[in-house]
């Protein structure tokens, strides 16, 4: 990739889950209590290329992760009412254009920023420094309505549509291309719910892994990440993320974002390969 002026490449660490090489499974984590959240880690050196210039050359299907440019009728994202029906179906229109989808679910929701309020607690929502995948080659039957993969027909994705609320100065968002990323380098990691078992995937490190990220990302520019995909033709599949510290950009505002999961069908394609 070629490096534009204006573009912003960052030396930095990216934090990843340290196997405790005992063959041991990671215990599992309990939503609603960040104490079961904590894991072995280890940061990892590596460059954040940023993408700036370049925005085109990365697609869904090519890396995993796409930029595109979309106005919110919102603004501050405070109202849960607000999202669901204003946000929500501006989020469905645009993932449709650009996926092609016969049908598509929106699932939950996640808005991170600052809570003096709940600092320190179980509701506080902070960037998550962890490599990590929303789903994997598994994605829990919750998210596709108790209905496992396996009973699946036709092709269906899971993709995470992550935007700024203000511009991304402190802990931006960093992607990680699909095709740089082993399958052993994925650990499943069960994350327990009152009433259904989620499974994340946390990342082990590895030097060929190439991350990416959108320097100064502001509000019109929302990153679509793939995390998972029926579809097992060789495209991109699935994309470890991460927020992660530019040095340079310590003392700036917190970050604040908003995350919306979806299902998205393509019911018409049933050929895996």
């Amino acid at each position: 990739m070629t490096r534009l002026a204006g573009s912003r490449n960052v030396e930095t660490t990216i934090n990843y889950y340290r196997d405790p090489g005992d063959g041991s499974e990671h215990a599992p984590s309990i939503a609603g209590k960040r104490s079961t959240f904590t894991q072995p880690s280890v940061d990892f050196a590596t460059v954040i290329h940023d993408i700036t210039g370049n925005e085109s050359n990365f697609t869904l299907d090519s890396h995993g992760f796409q930029l595109c440019r979309h106005a919110s009728q919102l603004v501050d994202f405070t109202s849960d009412q607000q999202i669901k029906e204003v946000y929500y179906p501006e989020i469905e229109k645009l993932l449709s254009q650009i996926t092609g989808a016969s049908r598509l679910h929106i699932f939950d929701h996640t808005i991170r920023r600052p809570n003096p309020s709940a600092a320190h607690s179980d509701d506080e929502r902070r960037p998550v420094k962890r490599a990590h995948i929303v789903g994997g080659y598994e994605p829990s039957q919750t998210s596709l309505g108790r209905r496992s993969v396996s009973t699946m027909q036709s092709r269906f994705q899971i993709i995470n549509v992550w935007r700024p609320i203000k511009t991304i100065y402190k802990d931006p968002l960093a992607v990680c291309d699909s095709h740089s990323v082993l399958d052993t380098d994925i650990l499943p990691v069960k994350l327990i719910y009152p009433d259904w078992v989620g499974e994340p995937c946390t990342i082990l490190p590895n030097s060929r892994h190439r991350w990416y990220y959108k320097s100064f990302q502001t509000p019109e520019e929302v990153m679509l990440i793939k995390c998972y995909d029926w579809k097992a033709d060789g495209r991109a599949r699935r994309v470890p993320h991460a927020a992660f510290t530019d040095a340079e950009m310590v003392d700036k505002d917190p970050r604040q974002s908003i995350e919306v999961r979806v299902l998205v069908f393509h019911e018409e394609d049933t050929s895996q390969v």
